[in-house]
């Protein structure tokens, strides 16, 4: 039964919709985090956007009591957010040697070659499978924003520019183009039907197959502040224990799991369909699900003291930045990340802190971020006005970007990062 104290306090007087658990369908009641109102966090603007109105959704987060699947409301249609993405995956350096890597260890370890397939879901524009590629092993991506998959084809990668569901899996089987392994690097929040998407990966797999999919481990978004990770395009935060169970549900059996230092801490997990015993279960699951339960994962309260935290670090974010400005400080930004405009957009942040920001992707450049409409200039504009500080917003790529922008130091200038709290350095 849903406590009384935990029921909004306003209520559509209406009509009420009552907001159930994606996954196992029961009723969310319990609050996570609540950051307001934002725009959808990829929707950069150009300049003859700048004199219309944007559409902000609210950015409330809850937790399902029962299987403790962390989530959003389906606010934003993806078709709406991946028509037209603005986000390519190739100009951070160091996730494409992270995908290299991870290509060499797939192929060897699943004794990948020339008569298997690999198959991406939500691949971008083929950051990853080219290495694939390269070692001589068939590819398919799947990427829902045309202009990103059409990139993709153009460096030779084979790209369906459609959403992943159990209805293109069936297409796929039907055209025999099962796939030895199902890739699934950051997507596995950005899809609202989680149960339509896991019915699609234990369809598209071989009997032999191997799921593996990477995404963010809620257990670091809590213990590391990370809120400014929760926006619009990402519908489900998951641990471990979650991620099994839902796996499970859909014949599918988790046989190992490991940590990652990538995007501030993620989970690659990997599975295989329940009645392949060839994929033995490491003792890597037992430990991390183990860790999971003892840091709380299982338990509301853990859930309940979140947003709390995160209004504290609102707080104190506002008064770094007063201050600065209130000493004549000159502010801008790195990067023009969705974690970015969450944080931005939250805290009220907008040209009279910040008076741009720099991005190395060209799609970006000319534009404005959603909500708080600071400019997005090529880096170069950092060395000429010589900022005080130095924002870095994608603090997740701190040390690559510290050695890029190294040359602030010359004149004084200083980096910060805010999350999990403010830090200048």
């Amino acid at each position: 039964m849903k406590p009384e104290g935990n029921r909004d306090e306003f209520q559509d007087t209406v009509q009420v919709v009552e907001r159930r658990c994606r996954f196992c369908r029961t009723p969310l009641w319990q609050s996570f985090v609540d950051l307001g109102v934002s725009p959808l966090s990829n929707s950069y603007l150009k300049r003859q956007d700048l004199a219309h109105m944007e559409p902000f959704y609210p950015l409330h987060v809850y937790v399902c009591a029962e299987c403790f699947l962390v989530q959003l409301e389906e606010i934003g249609r993806p078709e709406e957010i991946f028509s037209d993405y603005a986000y390519f995956s190739s100009f951070s350096a160091s996730w494409l040697e992270h995908a290299s890597l991870y290509a060499e260890m797939a192929a060897g370890r699943f004794n990948l070659g020339e008569s298997s397939r690999v198959v991406e879901i939500g691949s971008n524009d083929g950051y990853l499978l080219r290495f694939f590629k390269d070692l001589g092993i068939p590819v398919l991506g799947i990427e829902p924003a045309a202009n990103v998959a059409e990139a993709a084809r153009e460096r030779g990668i084979e790209t369906l520019d459609r959403f992943f569901n159990r209805e293109l899996a069936r297409e796929l089987v039907a055209s025999g183009k099962q796939a030895d392994l199902v890739v699934g690097n950051n997507v596995l929040a950005h899809i609202p039907d989680t149960n339509d998407l896991m019915q699609g990966l234990q369809t598209l797999l071989k009997p032999g197959g191997v799921v593996s999919m990477e995404f963010p481990h809620l257990l670091s978004l809590i213990e590391k502040n990370q809120f400014d990770t929760i926006y619009h395009e990402h519908y489900s935060y998951f641990s471990l224990t979650t991620a099994e169970r839902i796996f499970g549900a859909h014949g599918m059996r988790l046989f190992d799991a490991e940590l990652l230092e990538t995007h501030g801490g993620s989970l690659r997990i990997y599975a295989c369909r329940s009645d392949n015993q060839a994929c033995r279960r490491t003792e890597r699951v037992a430990e991390l699900l183990a860790g999971e339960k003892e840091k709380g994962l299982t338990r509301l309260e853990t859930y309940r003291h979140f947003e709390k935290r995160v209004q504290e670090t609102k707080f104190s974010i506002l008064k770094f930045m007063i201050r600065a400005r209130e000493e004549g400080k000159r502010i801008c930004c790195y990067g023009a990340p969705a974690k970015g405009n969450t944080l931005l957009n939250y805290c009220g942040i907008g040209p009279e802190f910040i008076d741009y920001t720099v991005d190395l992707s060209p799609h970006k450049q000319g534009r404005y971020l959603p909500g708080s409409r600071i400019p997005i200039l090529a880096p170069e504009r950092i060395f000429e006005t010589r900022p005080d500080y130095l924002v870095i917003l994608p603090w997740n790529l701190k040390e690559e970007i510290g050695e890029q922008m190294a040359g602030i130091r010359s004149w004084g200038g200083k980096f910060v990062t805010l999350i999990p709290g403010v830090t200048v350095f």
